[in-house]
């Protein structure tokens, strides 16, 4: 007798694209968790046991038999063959074989598991309802819990590298209180952090083992540069729930959230702004292999994709060069979502190439995006020429804004600053 084994197989073409764009998974179940391993190979998991995986950057997806019919809120692989897969009612899923196994792993916990971690092969931590932590150093045969000091939900862990696996973090909450929790002995004991303030907190991501961020509802985001000894609130300009960050480094990050919200910093979160995620979906979980290629994942399915770090896109207009700097006028203007930005840059006077940015303010004077981020086009900055910049501003409120450019010599010397007024009708 032949078994036949229907595989669902999606193909999505794209070209690569600036921003994000949304890629198709073949599914519209609730997407929690996503991970990659390079610009190839990634993870999806979610609702009903879902278990998705691509070998070519997402272009396609193929479903793997989790074994489970339970959500599946977090996934987390240690190398390409090693990945664990958890969630409700206590679920964990092991593979060893890149997903095309999963085999039931257990603990003595039934409830919610939120956030799945390993060092390496052997040592590994969840968390999840109640307070709850886990931890094993046989890769998952035995999982022991650890005492906890809170008995709020706890969302999400994260070890920076940096730290050696030693120092590690974990945020949760309740209704009125944000909660952050520390080791400093690999697992082994966990202590609240004070100062967190009153917002539950989901996503936790730290740069290295003294710089990390928190975000969760009401569009909290606080920081700390001293370990978690003392917490900075930071503005996120938006109310919406954030719910998972990533880092590349301590300067450029992201974070995701509902109703389609994706932020980006350049400046270590000094400040933050909305980048056009092309999604009104929920947004649960985020991951980027670095500075530029990234993924985000959420409700009904919804899969977000860049390869410029979500920045918009900027187009050389002309290769003649011109004999002076120059901003024009946006057009349309005024416009609804979407205008353009035009200007130009002359020949250094020293030679080399500009230091360009290029941001959007509120009538309050708050920056509110950075469509050209301080070496946009990597270290060599951008040539002599004349260059056009989109902004969408379709998650952004009818009223009067104002672009500023400001451009740079590479030697330093000389450095324009001209500002112009546009107006978005809704």
């Amino acid at each position: 007798m032949k078994t036949v084994i229907s595989i669902f197989l999606i193909i999505y073409s794209c070209h690569s694209q600036p921003g994000w764009n949304i890629q198709f998974t073949g599914t519209n179940v609730y997407l929690y968790s996503v991970q990659f391993m390079n610009s190839n190979t990634g993870w999806l998991s979610g609702q009903s046991g879902t278990i998705l995986k691509t070998t070519n950057g997402g272009s396609y997806w193929l479903p793997q038999q989790s074994g489970t019919a339970n959500f599946l809120y977090t996934i987390f692989f240690i190398d390409i063959n090693t990945g664990w897969a958890c969630g409700q009612s206590g679920t964990i899923r092991k593979t060893t074989n890149s997903g095309l196994n999963w085999a039931s792993q257990t603990s003595t916990f039934t409830q919610y598991i939120y956030s799945v971690l390993f060092s390496d092969a052997f040592t590994g931590y969840f968390c999840g309802s109640g307070g709850t932590i886990y931890k094993t150093t046989d890769g998952g045969t035995l999982w022991t819990q650890k005492s906890s000091p809170v008995t709020g939900t706890l969302s999400c862990m994260h070890f920076p590298a940096s730290a050696l696996m030693q120092t590690g973090y974990i945020s949760g909450g309740t209704a009125t209180e944000g909660i952050i929790l520390k080791t400093s002995n690999s697992g082994e004991n966990w202590t609240q952090l004070s100062g967190t303030g009153g917002n539950w907190l989901f996503g936790i991501f730290f740069a290295d083992n003294m710089t990390g961020w928190a975000g969760g509802i009401n569009g909290a985001l606080i920081k700390t540069i001293n370990g978690g000894n003392n917490w900075i609130t930071q503005v996120s300009g938006t109310t919406n729930r954030i719910v998972a960050m990533f880092f590349a480094n301590q300067n450029t990050g992201w974070t995701v959230g509902y109703a389609g919200t994706i932020l980006y910093t350049s400046n270590g979160g000094n400040n933050w702004s909305q980048q056009v995620s092309n999604t009104i979906q929920n947004l649960w979980g985020v991951h980027f292999i670095d500075a530029y290629t990234g993924w985000a994942v959420g409700w009904n399915g919804e899969l977000v994709h860049t390869t410029n770090g979500g920045l918009t896109a900027i187009t050389p207009i002309s290769s003649e060069i011109p004999k002076e700097y120059s901003l024009q006028q946006n057009y349309p203007n005024p416009f609804n979502p979407v205008t353009k930005i035009r200007f130009s840059l002359p020949s250094p006077s020293e030679g080399g190439v500009y230091n360009v940015t290029l941001d959007i303010y509120d009538l309050l004077g708050r920056k509110i995006a950075s469509l050209i981020p301080p070496l946009w086009g990597g270290q060599e900055g951008l040539s002599p020429g004349t260059y056009e910049v989109e902004w969408n501003a379709a998650n952004y409120s009818s009223g009067v804004y104002y672009y500023k450019l400001v451009v740079g010599e590479n030697t330093n010397n000389g450095v324009l600053y001209e500002t112009k007024k546009m107006i978005l009708i809704k």
